[in-house]
């Protein structure tokens, strides 16, 4: 079992790896300590609810605080943006979040089989030129990797504005064996979105008009 002061060392060098331009960014995020993960550590608390790409952490402090009895994990490997998420849910004094700086790829070195019930993708970056489409994060090869920490019934909630990388994921979703429910091209004028939680990127965009795209992929 890592120490309190073993872990504000792994986090201050992982930040220090990957910072980029926030002031204090390693002293701020060692304050936020005790919300992290450190690199390498496995879950054994499951199951658990997890997005990739928590972006300043809206999504995520709104569905802690609607399910608090569920604990999510928010994995960002941008450290100056996941600090923020981070220092939002402190201030909030949230109890069932933590936090991953890492990769996606990277995701069995966290999580053993069957420990996820729910992963979330909001406006995950689109790589929008063909030979980058290995790098979307509904490509099958990642769709191969979520299937294998995912519970049995698992799902998957997606959600973009970009319907090029939709359609391109609802064919990756269905060639990986996955089943599709909840499909909107407008989920803000869909049934659907009484209970949608609204993230940064996505108020900003659907204030400018953009459609927002959503499904549920499930096992």
């Amino acid at each position: 079992m890592l120490s309190i002061n073993n872990i504000i060392t792994e986090i201050a060098r992982n930040f220090n790896m990957r910072m980029r331009k926030k002031k204090h960014g390693a002293e701020r995020i060692s304050a936020c300590s005790e919300y992290f993960i450190p690199e390498g550590t496995e879950i054994n608390d499951f199951p658990i609810e997890l997005e990739i790409g928590c972006g300043k952490g809206s999504f995520i402090s709104g569905m802690s605080k609607r399910y608090p009895e569920k604990k999510f994990i928010a994995m960002e490997r941008v450290s100056d943006v996941i600090l923020l998420a981070a220092e939002r849910i402190k201030s909030e004094e949230i109890n069932n979040v933590k936090f991953i700086i890492g990769d996606a790829r990277n995701l069995k070195e966290y999580f053993p089989a069957a420990s996820v019930e729910r992963l979330y993708l909001n406006f995950s970056d689109p790589w929008p030129k063909k030979g980058y489409a290995k790098r979307r994060l509904t490509h099958r090869g990642f769709l191969e990797l979520y299937k294998e920490i995912l519970v049995p019934n698992g799902e998957i909630v997606f959600k973009t504005d970009n319907i090029g990388l939709f359609e391109f994921s609802l064919e990756e979703f269905t060639a990986a064996g996955f089943k599709l429910r909840e499909l909107t091209y407008d989920l803000h004028n869909s049934e659907y979105n009484d209970n949608n939680i609204v993230t940064e990127y996505e108020k900003n965009f659907s204030e400018k008009g953009f459609k927002i795209n959503r499904v549920v992929a499930y096992l």
